[in-house]
């Protein structure tokens, strides 16, 4: 995993209103903290931040902070967005070591068409998008693969599931779900009117045969009166 380099501008003033008036500069105020050193309150520009965060390796990207004259190898974490905008407000990063194993969140990649989408007119409901894993900070992967194309309807694709990645412990409950194949709702409500209209031509039908045989009871009745 490639590692970016970041400056990080030191002795930003902490509270709402400096954070304020640091986002209305292009700059995201940060904390770096971590094993060996006190926490440090900095300043990380907007565009460098963002360019960091997109790569391939997305939020687990390995990031070479430049505090002063200091180099902290870090990942971002406790990352917190503007409710409507989504732009990052705050984030932490937190100092590591290459020898030492991390924890992380990976993406989920589900890969093939099920044939209960292809075969049945299913369709896929994504349930968890992420599994938490540990690992070396240059093993973390960019994503988990999830092969999910021989899937029915009913199926439930699970953590379980996952193939194994080398020097990666997966963390996540083996039993949680990940993905399923359910049938449209507007499938399910189509069906459950063709039942209904079924049930009322057969209630119909069992109706006409009882009014025939009353009809054929009366006539018969009346042959015998008349005789």
């Amino acid at each position: 995993m490639d590692q970016i380099t970041l400056r990080a501008e030191t002795g930003r003033e902490t509270g709402t209103r400096p954070s304020r008036r640091l986002r209305r500069e292009d700059k995201v105020p940060a904390t770096v903290y971590g094993r060996g050193i006190d926490a440090i309150t900095v300043a990380i520009d907007k565009r460098e931040l963002y360019a960091a965060l997109t790569t391939e390796a997305g939020l687990n990207a390995l990031i070479t902070l430049e505090v002063g004259k200091d180099e902290h190898l870090s990942v971002a974490r406790e990352i917190q967005r503007h409710p409507v905008r989504g732009e990052i407000t705050h984030l932490d990063f937190i100092r590591i070591s290459l020898d030492e194993a991390i924890e992380a969140e990976v993406a989920i990649e589900f890969i093939g068409i099920p044939a209960g989408v292809s075969d049945e007119g299913g369709i896929v409901e994504t349930v968890n998008t992420s599994v938490m894993v540990r690992a070396l900070p240059t093993a973390i992967p960019s994503s988990f693969p999830a092969e999910i194309s021989e899937l029915e309807i009913g199926d439930t694709f699970t953590v379980a599931m996952l193939a194994e990645i080398e020097g990666v412990e997966n963390l996540s409950d083996p039993d949680m779900p990940l993905a399923t194949i359910v049938i449209p709702a507007a499938l399910l409500v189509e069906e459950a009117v063709e039942e209904e209209e079924e049930g009322l031509e057969g209630e119909e039908g069992i109706e006409g045969e009882e009014g025939a045989e009353g009809e054929t009871a009366e006539g018969a009745a009346e042959t015998e009166d008349e005789a």
